[in-house]
């Protein structure tokens, strides 16, 4: 079910391509053709998942496809299907499409990976510095570098940052407000960016507490101090260069926007033949 919703999502990408038509490709009518998705460099695959039930819906045919998750490398076929000259008009939507889920997946694959070898149980999650339209794709690309899709929108769990706590004026008094009104099921995390801060959000009754753009040296105490007592997660400029240093401080989760915004897409190519 849940594939269909981001089919409905492919389709409206295509749209882009295609209103109100194909001009190039309307004069290869009649002519049947496979289409060959190869990569052109190395990393984790991720996208197939929703490519092959698009592919499917839009009435191409012998579709088989590598499973997201899986290592590439340079010159693998990560696709096949089949159909009329209509490859040539999905071409381009899926090479991007491919290209970029890959690229978040084997960015956060990086980063998990350096930060697990000297903390063997942090995970590496992503934020809400997303592509507008595009996030519970770059949310699903994160997870299957194997990172933590951390809030997929506002609804998800209360996160008390530093302009909420600026308007209301009291960090204590907030969080006690917020416990005694949100749901049971929903975390409530506090967004500090000092030891002190910390202690006070700690006490007050947060589920977790994300430190702000402090360097590691600053994170140790606060480490030492609630550890096992209180989530804590570290953001704020972490980046695969830095990501070990941060790990080794022991926090929870490693939250980074560098896995949306900065990481590159894979390269894919599409071959067609004639069939």
């Amino acid at each position: 079910m849940i594939e269909w919703i981001y089919v409905k999502r492919l389709w409206d990408y295509l749209e882009e391509d295609v209103m109100p038509e194909d001009i190039t490709t309307k004069f290869l009518e009649g002519i049947k053709a496979r289409g060959v998705v190869k990569c052109k460099d190395s990393g984790i695959l991720a996208g197939n998942r929703f490519v092959i039930p698009f592919l499917n819906y839009l009435g191409f045919s012998n579709i088989n496809g590598e499973k997201d998750g899986s290592e590439v490398n340079k010159g693998d076929v990560v696709l096949l299907f089949e159909g009329n000259a209509d490859v040539l008009t999905v071409e381009r939507l899926i090479l991007n499409f491919l290209g970029k889920l890959s690229g978040i997946a084997t960015i956060t694959n990086l980063m998990v990976k350096r930060a697990r070898e000297v903390n063997p149980n942090v995970r590496i999650s992503g934020t809400r510095k997303t592509t507008p339209g595009f996030r519970l794709f770059e949310k699903y690309a994160i997870e299957v570098g194997g990172g933590d899709p951390h809030r997929y929108n506002l609804s998800d769990a209360v996160l008390i940052k530093d302009n909420h706590i600026a308007l209301y004026g009291n960090i204590e008094e907030l969080i006690k407000r917020v416990k005694s009104s949100v749901s049971f099921t929903k975390i409530i995390e506090v967004e500090v960016s000092s030891y002190e801060d910390a202690i006070r959000a700690y006490k007050a009754g947060a589920d977790a507490i994300l430190l702000d753009n402090m360097k590691p040296y600053e994170i140790l105490p606060i480490v030492s101090e609630l550890k096992g007592k209180v989530i804590l997660e570290a953001s704020g400029g972490i980046t695969p260069d830095n990501v070990v240093d941060y790990a080794r401080t022991g926090v929870d989760i490693i939250s980074s926007g560098y896995t949306t915004h900065s990481s590159r897409s894979l390269d894919f190519s599409l071959d067609v033949e004639k069939i």
